[in-house]
């Protein structure tokens, strides 16, 4: 027996023949399906969001932690930088490196030396660092038999921060035959930028009196 399907009219509402609570319960049953999309919507990008956090903080305190570790020649492995802190032993090795360049010279030696100190000078204070070593050059020029002996003095502590490195030295100058020795402080400003050491500021405090 063959079915037959009524067609619909073209006007034909479905809502006709059902009660008016039906259209409202499926109303309200999509905007409450809605409001759940949205909500776990919300939800995953308020974990993207964390994951990234998370992330991003596990990779800086990574880059912080990791170590960069120098080891010239003769020397252990204790010389490294984590992050931006330096070891003791590394700072104690820049320490008496800037002493020895910045302090120990005389008219044949101290433009290459100067040149080498001036290679860890950072870029912001280059041209005042230059400038002060370029008087001291003009000072060997005019005496050619001046010297200079710089000494880091072992009865009295090496102060250091962050950003300072406070020195006591004993320099001893020599001119003419004539010796004068001096205490004072070196006061060595650096600063640790991606692992490297850089010498920011560079002065002797405190140098009046002489010891006789």
């Amino acid at each position: 027996m063959a079915l037959f399907r009524r067609s619909r009219p073209k006007d034909w509402d479905p809502l006709a023949d059902k009660p008016a609570s039906w259209g409202i319960h499926r109303y309200l049953q999509g905007s409450a399906n809605l409001f759940e999309e949205n909500r776990l919507l919300k939800f995953a990008i308020v974990g993207l969001f964390g994951i990234t956090a998370v992330l991003g903080m596990l990779i800086y305190t990574s880059n912080q932690n990791q170590r960069t570790v120098v080891v010239p020649f003769g020397t252990g492995g204790d010389l490294y930088v984590t992050g931006n802190a330096p070891s003791t032993p590394y700072l104690r090795m820049m320490t008496r490196n800037i002493v020895s360049l910045s302090g120990t010279y005389s008219a044949y030696s101290a433009d290459p030396q100067f040149q080498e100190l001036l290679s860890i000078v950072h870029p912001s204070a280059y041209n005042s660092i230059r400038d002060s070593l370029t008087a001291i050059l003009d000072e060997l020029s005019d005496n050619p038999t001046l010297s200079i002996a710089t000494y880091i003095r072992p009865d009295q502590p090496v102060l250091t921060t962050s950003t300072d490195i406070v020195v006591p030295v004993e320099k001893v100058r020599v001119i003419g035959g004539v010796i004068r020795k001096f205490r004072g402080n070196l006061r060595i400003g650096y600063a640790i930028d991606n692992g490297r050491f850089w010498l920011t500021s560079l002065h002797e405090e405190n140098f009046d009196a002489e010891t006789r």
